[in-house]
């Protein structure tokens, strides 16, 4: 029996280190591929459509979400997000691991779905820190900044649902963590046992 890759989800508010972490996991496991996710947002300075995301207009979105092509979407920071199934399927098919970089609401979501799916969350010590580099990296306006702040305390509210608590304070380590979850993860007996039987003799 061809054993299935893992689902692998990674959440945190805006400015927490996630897409670092994410990034350096990708770099460090052939493994892993990322998901690439579909968004109604604008490219930001220095993305390319079908790398960091598949940019759509509204429109395009919703005639995907009829057309049932998204294990799972959301409405995030006034933009809209969404994950491929055709992708998601194909992926862990080919005895890949898929990283999904993706919000709470899409998380819970593929959780439901996919009970085996690894649930990893991403923060910073406190919400002072997270203030700190959302100012620090110059991208969004105050108010925007204010209601990540929000959204951030929101989003705290969800971890009982998930598996790991990473706490984001230094890169280099929330990075080796990252990276030993998934280790353990994927030598798990609740992982394995399917291919003995569901017995080991």
């Amino acid at each position: 029996m061809k054993k299935k890759g893992m689902i692998i989800i990674v959440s945190a508010p805006s400015g927490a280190g996630k897409t670092s972490i994410c990034d350096a996991l990708i770099e460090s496991d052939k493994n892993i591929v990322y998901s690439v996710s579909t968004t109604t947002r604008n490219p930001r300075r220095g993305e390319k459509n079908g790398r960091e995301y598949f940019f759509v207009n509204d429109s395009e979105f919703k005639k995907m979400v009829k057309k049932n092509m998204f294990v799972e979407w959301a409405n995030v920071h006034d933009h809209l997000y969404g994950t491929s199934k055709k992708v998601l399927e194909q992926t862990i098919n080919k005895g890949k691991d898929i990283l999904l970089d993706i919000d709470v609401q899409g998380a819970v979501k593929i959780k439901k779905q996919y009970k085996e799916a690894l649930m990893i969350f991403v923060t910073t010590p406190t919400l002072k820190v997270l203030k700190e580099r959302l100012i620090k990296r110059n991208k969004d306006s105050l108010d925007v900044i204010k209601r990540r702040l929000e959204n951030a305390k929101k989003e705290l509210t969800y971890l009982p649902k998930y598996d790991y608590l990473i706490l984001n304070d230094k890169l280099d380590e929330s990075i080796e963590y990252a990276k030993s979850i998934i280790c353990a993860e994927r030598l798990s007996i609740k992982r394995n046992i399917r291919y003995f039987g569901g017995k080991i003799k």
